[in-house]
């Protein structure tokens, strides 16, 4: 077995096995926890590389959030101290006062010792880490926060659907979202084989289930084209070649790259997305996957604003 980019994330055979997220507190509208929605207190510390923290990002612009809910953005070249707030004047993020988002992980749980990652949503009186529950900080935002959408926000997890909801995201967080992790960090070669099958076997299923209904959900838009949204847009960038992802490529499945333009075109979804900051952090920070640290200059980007076909479905 070859030397993996995370030790401590890779089983005996090879595997990676993403590390659980350690702070799972909640912002509830009902009093229901030690975290109440307020305007202005939190703070969504994210990376624009990061699929993970793309998801809070859209789903906080798609609800209209920007004004309750501050964002900080880290450098997407994260170094052996973690994420970085280098970006801003100073290196230290302006609201929370810090260098390395570690400080505040540390602050929380003094003897926290796994990687750091984003999103992270910080209590920014206290400045410490309420939540790094990815999956959970959406719904939130969707749910627990409605008081605070703009006008006309789309309901991403109506009560109705969320059983078929969370039907649908589970496998494609399993097969798709960590999938491309899993075919990347493989550190062997039927760890690779699976996760590589696995993800492509969801791609075809995902390609079927969309050839007829613009999304995941039928004729609304919902959490789950999100969730897919993220890794799809990063596929042909980064996972096809970087992660070996590389039976096709997105742009030769048809039906997928046209979903995927469909919502890259729609506000909210293509503009916070940033090629550079993707692609400078998956090549410059995996040295075990890219010693060389170069980035490549394609693909060609022009093409996410082609026509796509989908809104007559």
């Amino acid at each position: 077995m070859v030397r993996a980019q995370f030790g401590q994330e890779t089983s005996t055979r090879g595997e990676f096995v993403r590390q659980a997220n350690r702070f799972t507190d909640r912002i509830t509208s009902d009093g229901s926890s030690d975290w109440p929605v307020e305007a202005g207190r939190y703070r969504l510390v994210v990376s624009k590389a990061c699929p993970w923290a793309h998801r809070a990002i859209i789903v906080r612009r798609l609800l209209g959030l920007e004004d309750a809910i501050s964002l900080a953005v880290v450098d997407p070249i994260r170094d052996e101290r973690g994420w970085r707030f280098t970006l801003d004047e100073g290196d230290r993020d302006p609201v929370l006062g810090i260098g390395f988002l570690s400080e505040a992980y540390l602050a929380t749980d003094s003897t926290f010792a796994g990687r750091v990652t984003v999103p992270a949503v910080v209590d920014v009186p206290t400045g410490r880490v309420v939540s790094n529950d990815y999956p959970q900080i959406t719904l939130d935002l969707s749910t627990q926060w409605r008081d605070l959408h703009r006008p006309g926000a789309p309901d991403l997890y109506p009560e109705q659907l969320r059983g078929e909801i969370d039907a649908v995201i589970e496998p494609i967080f399993r097969n798709v979202n960590n999938g491309v992790y899993r075919c990347g960090f493989a550190a062997g070669q039927e760890a690779y084989d699976e996760a590589f099958d696995a993800l492509f076997g969801e791609l075809d299923r995902l390609s079927e289930r969309l050839a007829g209904q613009r999304y995941l959900l039928g004729d609304r838009l919902t959490e789950a084209d999100v969730r897919l949204f993220t890794t799809l847009v990063r596929f042909d960038a980064v996972y096809h070649g970087h992660f070996k992802c590389n039976r096709h490529k997105l742009t030769e499945l048809p039906v997928l790259w046209a979903y995927a333009r469909d919502l890259f075109q729609t506000p909210g979804f293509g503009d916070t997305v940033d090629f550079d900051q993707i692609k400078r952090h998956y090549y410059a920070t995996h040295e075990q996957l890219n010693p060389s640290r170069i980035v490549p200059l394609g693909p060609d980007l022009g093409t996410w604003h082609t026509p796509h076909g989908r809104d007559t479905l």
